[in-house]
């Protein structure tokens, strides 16, 4: 039982200025994570400072990287529809 797609699927007019987004996203990132690992490989005893209540430098920056990466997520989404909804207003013009 064959319905089709569910959706229309077109050319993606925004697909250049999504990717270069992505990219950019991906290495603000990797460096943001590189700069965990270094400290864990560099001066792993920095990790233990304890820097909120009883919670250490690890733990916040591990949970730092896990927030960060859903905020970008969040923000990568709403810039994505922007700018498909500009690039789509454009072309049907």
């Amino acid at each position: 039982m064959d319905h089709g797609p569910a959706v229309e699927l077109g050319v993606d007019h925004a697909a250049k200025r999504k990717t270069r987004l992505g990219i950019w996203m991906f290495i603000f990132y990797t460096i943001v994570y590189g700069v965990f690992v270094a400290i864990g490989v560099v001066n792993y005893e920095a990790m233990s400072i304890i820097v909120f209540g009883d919670i250490n430098l690890a733990i916040i920056y591990g949970f730092g990287l896990i927030f960060l990466a859903i905020i970008m997520g969040l923000i990568y989404n709403w810039r994505c529809t922007k700018i498909e909804n500009q690039m789509n207003k454009e072309y049907k013009s």
